[in-house]
């Protein structure tokens, strides 16, 4: 009987990975999500921060500044969080021949690697949070779904030793006029 469980729960956890989305999901789509593009100018975002159990922790509100020159960009965040917290990230970007972007930013542990495939973008990288008076590596993974034109949804998994300890669900919108978060 031990076996038989142990088996079972071998297959569904081999069940449960072999159902996680993957870029080439979205090949067949031919709308192409270019951040170059869409990042260009002034963004402004609104999203929520959820626990494990999907609890909503934090609110807030990003004003995007995205500035190109060639292939290599900034995109620079201003976060207003609902509990007064303002705080700031600079991103740089470089597109490589390949398509695929690298990015960093102050705290990026080494560079981030972004992806798309249709309207789907993939951002993965290693970002270091304070909580309290620690702070901690962890692993995020960005699914960027362009809407249209104007509109972006973004569904982030932060993930600490393979765990999935919160998420980030964020609605970027960049049609006229820019609403900003003051």
């Amino acid at each position: 009987m031990k076996y038989i469980k142990t088996s079972l729960l071998l297959l569904s956890s081999f069940a449960l990975a072999s159902c996680s989305q993957d870029l080439s999901d979205y090949t067949k789509n031919s709308n192409e999500f270019d951040i170059k593009e869409y990042f260009n100018g002034n963004v402004t975002a609104w999203g929520t921060i959820q626990d494990a159990s999907n609890v909503v922790t934090r609110r807030f509100c990003v004003e995007l500044e995205g500035t190109w020159e060639g292939q290599d960009g900034v995109l620079a965040e201003k976060f207003f969080f609902d509990d007064g917290e303002i705080s700031y990230r600079n991103w740089h970007f470089s597109k490589q021949a390949d398509g695929r972007y690298i990015g960093t930013a102050e705290d990026v542990v080494g560079e981030a690697i972004g992806e798309h495939q249709g309207f789907a973008f993939q951002l993965q990288y290693t970002l270091t949070i304070p909580v309290d008076d620690t702070t901690y590596d962890v692993s995020m993974n960005d699914w960027m779904y362009q809407i249209d034109e104007y509109r972006v949804v973004n569904k982030t998994s932060i993930n600490k030793f393979g765990v999935n300890v919160a998420n980030v669900t964020l609605f970027f919108d960049k049609q006229d006029p820019i609403t900003g978060c003051e």
